[in-house]
């Protein structure tokens, strides 16, 4: 038995190896004698979906807790953000217009990271959805302060891979946006929104509804970007008409620079959590 095992059992990895070697049959083509574990096939079946889940939520808490990370610091934001240098590329001329905030989320996350770095990378890590736009600029901002930075990117019909700055044995994919979303919340000790689409909306509204709701902790919630916010979502049309308390409008904060997020985190005083459902 390895010194580093538990179990007096044989592991999985050598059995996987043993079955490799066994004589060519026909009994041993079978997909019925694959290992279960083994047989990618199998585990894609409709019937092994809670499996698959389990294992997507596994995955990336096992990797994170061996890497001993506690805390995290949240970007969302556009993927269509381009870099200043590339705003000439935009489609939009708003799109142009927000490419400030790619260097905004580039030294958010590398002020970030300069106390993450204290930690030894294990306390106010930068995660991000691991793609282009602000993503890029919070990997890219972390890298720039010498320090880690976890990349939770996403199986989509079209090509998609991490981009360059992720802290490579910190880079996950994913199949279910669900798991994906429970990984960005799980160790979130702030949670910062740039300008986006569709899925960032997606991840500013479920965010902020577990907060409202009292299902998540209160934690720094920043909106990066006070004028795109207001003119694309009207907030105070919401709590005129009472489907939100005007309470809920202190859940978030509105900022424009990195420097005016990293005062808010650091002089953050924690809020009990919500004890009753406001209106929704």
């Amino acid at each position: 038995m390895r010194e580093d095992r538990l179990s007096p059992f044989r592991d999985a990895q050598t059995d996987r190896s043993t079955a490799s070697e066994v004589p060519d049959t026909p009994q041993t083509r079978s997909p019925a004698y694959r290992l279960a574990f083994a047989d990618d096939d199998f585990l894609c079946r409709d019937e092994l979906r809670p499996v698959r889940l389990q294992l997507e939520l596994l995955k990336p808490e096992m990797l994170m807790s061996e890497r001993q990370i506690t805390s995290t610091i949240v970007m969302f934001g556009g993927a269509r953000i381009p870099e200043p240098s590339q705003k000439h590329t935009a489609r939009t001329q708003t799109l142009a217009d927000l490419s400030e905030y790619y260097d905004e989320a580039r030294e958010f996350a590398r002020l970030m990271t300069e106390k993450s770095n204290a930690s030894g990378c294990r306390e106010n890590v930068i995660v991000t959805g691991g793609g282009p736009g602000v993503m890029e600029a919070g990997n890219r901002g972390a890298q720039d302060a010498g320090g880690c930075s976890i990349g939770l990117n996403i199986v989509l019909p079209h090509e998609q891979a991490p981009n360059e700055y992720v802290t490579p044995d910190l880079s996950f994919n994913f199949h279910y946006f669900a798991i994906r979303k429970m990984h960005f919340l799980m160790r979130a000790r702030a949670i910062t929104i740039f300008p986006g689409g569709f899925g960032t909306m997606d991840e500013l509204f479920e965010s902020l509804t577990l907060i409202q709701t009292g299902r998540m902790e209160r934690v720094p919630f920043l909106l990066f970007g006070r004028a795109f916010w207001e003119k694309v979502i009207n907030w105070a049309a919401l709590a005129d008409a009472g489907t939100i308390s005007d309470e809920d409008l202190d859940l978030f904060r509105f900022v424009d620079t990195a420097q005016e997020a990293v005062d808010i985190i650091e002089n953050w005083e924690p809020a009990p959590p919500r004890s009753e459902i406001p209106g929704r």
